[in-house]
């Protein structure tokens, strides 16, 4: 089953949506996402195998001292989180949207995006793997500049904060 990083993080009761890191290989990027996590008051979903130790210096700076705010789960695989999330969806199911470079979907074109929904983010150097990709809606930030992608904590903040905003949670 799933594990706790911390056993001092925060639980938060009833998120208006969750962040999903699936196998995330960069501590400094995972660091911002968690101290953003902390900032809006939104749990956080590692799913392993991660490209770093979660004790990583990196990792601790990029958090800074936010840790005890940050609501953070380990999963072993995403097997395990499937499970997890089952389980914590068995009142109301929720979706998972499932952002990617590769999707034609911009962002702003989901609508049905209901609280507590997840927000689903890939390994930086190759994406979530194409059956992820076709299990989940799939959306992108659209970029208009010559780049493949953007930083995955920029992308994450990006997107967090427009469901947010869509959510009325702001």
């Amino acid at each position: 089953m799933s594990e706790s990083i911390s056993k001092a993080a925060r639980k938060i009761d009833s998120p208006p949506l969750h962040i999903i890191l699936f196998e995330p290989e960069i501590p400094a990027n995972t660091g911002n996402i968690a101290r953003l996590c902390a900032a809006a008051e939104l749990p956080l979903h590692l799913i392993h195998p991660l490209g770093f130790k979660t004790d990583d210096r990196y990792l601790k700076r990029a958090g800074l001292d936010y840790w005890s705010e940050v609501d953070i789960t380990e999963h072993r695989n995403f097997n395990d989180f499937t499970t997890f999330w089952r389980h914590l969806n068995t009142d109301a199911p929720r979706p998972i949207i499932a952002l990617s470079a590769k999707a034609e979907k911009n962002y702003h074109h989901i609508t049905d995006f209901p609280y507590g929904s997840g927000l689903l983010f890939g390994p930086e150097t190759r994406g979530l793997p194409r059956n992820l990709l076709e299990t989940f809606t799939t959306c992108v930030v659209p970029m208009t500049g010559k780049v493949r992608s953007l930083n995955l904590s920029t992308t994450v903040g990006i997107v967090a904060y427009h469901f947010l905003q869509q959510l009325k949670n702001l």
